[in-house]
């Protein structure tokens, strides 16, 4: 997906069990993040920053959902061991990803497998993508996403 394309109208299931649709939002803006896995080095630096920065996000008017491959179980301990306030999509089928585009071929130490491509997603409150972040910076991606929507 790029910017101008609308976002699927269904959303997924968070950690909770709670189904979220693109109809939830509707009048509000909202980020997407896709993240490869729970509990990992940069996807912790990334939850976390993004935990961090959650309050400066809320008052610019932004609701926030993070996605990966995990199931809701992973979801639960990891949003639990770092106090998330956001729900995390347990997309297990790759439906949201590959939506997005961001289930893709990657590479590592030789090794070609499908996997997710970190990637942050800026829709407006009509339910299009207005920005792309596809180079995240893991460790202080909150302020990124506010310099980014600045733009």
């Amino acid at each position: 997906m790029k910017p101008g394309d609308t976002i699927p109208a269904i959303l997924g299931t968070d950690q909770n069990g709670h189904l979220h649709q693109a109809s939830d939002y509707a009048g509000k803006k909202l980020i997407i993040y896709f993240y490869p896995k729970d509990n990992t080095p940069g996807c912790t630096a990334e939850a976390c920053s993004l935990s961090d920065g959650y309050s400066m996000l809320k008052r610019a008017g932004y609701a926030l959902l993070g996605v990966s491959k995990d199931s809701a179980t992973s979801h639960v301990k990891f949003a639990e061991k770092y106090n998330l306030p956001f729900p995390l999509i347990a997309d297990t089928d790759h439906t949201l990803q590959e939506a997005f585009g961001v289930w893709r071929e990657k590479k590592m130490a030789g090794r070609t497998y499908m996997g997710t491509v970190r990637t942050t997603f800026i829709i407006d409150e009509q339910g299009c993508i207005t920005h792309v972040i596809e180079k995240v910076n893991t460790k202080d991606h909150a302020r990124q996403i506010l310099e980014f929507v600045k733009q």
